[in-house]
């Protein structure tokens, strides 16, 4: 299931590097914006980045094949067994160099409380730069959730605007729309709900932040919970051609949204939160991410599911993406590539299915499933294990076109100098699902064409121009060699670059969290096909470096085999990660696993794209990484209770 693994030879998959953080130099790109380097930013090189920000190439070296290639040869073999030693060099100098370990601070436990004012709040509450439009008592059963039977408690929903204003740029009128719900009978936790997309909507501040179908929103679980629009009324990237709702949306939403909600809980109950949590996925993982950089002090613990840690890297991958399907995809009328046509769902389900027979015992026990995604990079060969296609394409086999472009797709977009710009992905089962295809064939032209135009690089293209032609010809056109700088690039009217307002400023060091006693939590599908689960790793790798391999007394990752982005594929993706965060953060309770559930027959949301072999309540342990749950070699292969994580 993670890069690491005891199945194979080697213990660790990737090893372990001291960071190397240096100042970036300065420089131009062919707009001629400079990329400045703020004081505190400080980052490993990037090749394609002509003021060299940012290197995921850098980061680690692979141990084993990412993309099904043959076996190592003996001289590949004996490189390997040169990076091995060296890795165990550096991990036991390591070792030796970090002090001896520390007892972090103990958070003491939230303490309940009642409800003592709501509906006056519109009239009397007066915060800074904050106008509130409607504050109402909801009664327990008014407002239900499709996925629960669980009736929502009665609670106080406050709506408002903070910072509105009318940009210079395109005229629009912005503000930091946003909700809080706040539960009668209260935990004395406030949950910052981080919503993903492009945000542009107050989604309900019901706290359902855990994977696949929810479990017990926060709400009900007793939190007082905000959800924002992150500063831009709806979901369009136009949004980006703002300077001030770029910076809202990268990360000062965040920042200026909690203190006024923490001082809105203290006049509803009359005391402020005790424990205060940030979660999301997706891009909500990523201003999980960024809060845990970023605003450390105003938060005690942290969930990030799939997180786009290096955002606008991963949208700007996708456009790659599309141009390596479109070699062998057919044209509409328009002479656009249909990309739906370059690798059907029949054979993605043929590639699932020789994954599986390669893999599935990789973790003990053949039973449908490959928890040891890691291990499964070694096994399974795409140019081997696939049949190669003689005549027409009929979904029992994919051509060697086809399997050229997609061991270029899952090796990750590189330069013209053959420097990686991004993480590939795995190979994994839940190459069939869905949400996979989507992202692969969707979202380039209808998503990830608009926001990388707009929002993710520097300047931004002017909705005329835009709009004169289509997301597809956009995709089509991007450039790795002169565009992808662009998400570096500052000018006078954008002074921070896309890089600097997405990505969290030390990504790998976390010592403000820490320090004060905060815990983190991060979970990632390996079949995520937006963002990549390589690059996670590779964070949680740099985190442990970082900290003298330490990480994991404040931060944890949780892998989930066969899970695409947040939720579905072949996978138990069905689980409660709130709830471990917060008996770690409030009673030192670190977890070592967690169980996650199939939403087979039965359950509140059927996951249809679960294989027929599974019992519709199949449990399993997920494990914090590097580890991977293997069979124990006796008990019911459907229970979780019948896995070790190892």
């Amino acid at each position: 299931m993670t890069p690491a693994m005891d199945s194979i030879a080697t213990k660790h998959l990737f090893s372990y590097a001291s960071a190397a953080f240096i100042s970036s130099l300065c420089g131009r790109t062919e707009h001629q914006t400079a990329a400045r380097l703020p004081p505190d930013d400080r980052r490993t090189p990037h090749p394609a980045d002509p003021n060299n920000r940012m290197n995921h190439s850098n980061q680690r070296t692979p141990l084993l094949p990412l993309m099904g290639q043959p076996a190592a040869t003996s001289s590949s073999r004996s490189a390997v067994g040169g990076t091995l030693a060296l890795s165990g060099i550096a991990l036991s100098l390591l070792a030796m160099a970090a002090p001896a370990h520390a007892t972090l601070p103990q958070l003491s436990a939230a303490q309940p409380a009642t409800l003592q004012s709501c509906t006056d709040l519109a009239s009397r509450l007066k915060l800074p730069d904050t106008r509130i439009t409607s504050s109402e008592l909801v009664k327990e059963g008014n407002l239900t959730i499709k996925e629960m039977t669980t009736p929502v408690p009665a609670h106080c929903l406050v709506k408002g605007k903070m910072k509105e204003r009318t940009s210079p740029v395109d005229g629009a009128a912005y503000a930091l729309g946003f909700e809080v719900r706040m539960p009668v009978h209260w935990n004395g936790r406030f949950l910052y709900q981080a919503n993903g997309g492009l945000d542009g909507e107050v989604v309900p501040a019901l706290g359902a932040v855990s994977g696949g179908a929810p479990v017990a929103p926060a709400l009900v679980q007793g939190f007082a919970v905000l959800s924002s629009d992150a500063g831009h009324p709806t979901p369009s990237p136009f949004f980006g051609v703002d300077p001030q709702a770029r910076l809202d949306y990268g990360y000062q939403a965040v920042g200026t949204l909690t203190p006024m909600a923490k001082s809105l809980i203290k006049s509803a109950y009359g005391k402020g939160p005790d424990r205060s949590y940030l979660a999301g996925c997706s891009n909500g993982g990523r201003h999980a991410m960024v809060g845990a950089s970023r605003y450390a002090d105003q938060y005690d613990g942290i969930l990030a599911g799939n997180p786009g840690v290096y955002l606008p890297k991963a949208a700007a991958t996708q456009l790659w993406k599309a141009q390596q399907y479109a070699k062998v995809a057919s044209k509409d009328a328009n002479g656009q590539p249909n990309l739906k046509s370059a690798v059907t769902p029949a054979e993605f389900k043929l590639i699932s299915s020789k994954i599986v027979e390669k893999c599935d015992a990789l973790d003990g026990v053949a039973d449908g499933q490959v928890n040891d995604v890691a291990a499964c990079q070694g096994a399974f060969n795409l140019q081997r294990d696939v049949p190669t296609c003689t005549g027409a394409r009929d979904g029992s086999c994919i051509s060697a076109d086809q399997k050229s472009v997609l061991s270029t797709i899952f090796a990750g977009p590189k330069n013209s100098k053959g420097e990686a710009l991004y993480p590939g992905t795995w190979w994994d089962p839940g190459v069939m699902g869905s949400n996979f295809a989507w992202w692969h064939f969707d979202a380039p032209p209808t998503r990830n064409a608009g926001s990388v135009a707009f929002i993710f690089t520097t300047p931004p293209i002017s909705v005329a121009d835009f709009r004169a032609k289509t997301g597809m010809q956009y995709a089509m056109e991007f450039d790795l060699e002169t565009d992808f700088p662009r998400i570096f690039a500052t000018t006078a009217l954008y002074p921070e670059s896309p890089w600097d307002y997405m990505t969290p400023p030390n990504a790998t060091d976390l010592s403000g969290l820490k320090n004060r006693g905060g815990k983190m939590i991060v979970y990632h599908g390996t079949a995520d096909s937006v963002f990549s689960p390589i690059d996670t790793a590779q964070w949680m790798d740099q985190l442990q470096a970082h900290h003298g391999n330490q990480a994991n007394t404040f931060a944890r990752l949780f892998m989930v085999p066969g899970m695409n982005h947040c939720s579905g594929g072949p996978a138990t993706d069905q689980f409660d990660m709130l709830a471990p965060l917060v008996a770690w953060v409030e009673q030192g309770k670190a977890p070592d696993t967690v169980t996650a559930n199939a939403r087979g027959a039965g359950a509140n949301v059927v996951n249809t794209e679960l294989p027929t072999s599974w019992s519709a309540n199949r449990t399993r342990p997920l494990c914090v990484y590097p580890k991977v749950a293997r069979y124990n070699g006796t008990g019911d292969v459907e229970s979780a209770s019948s896995f070790s994580c190892k």
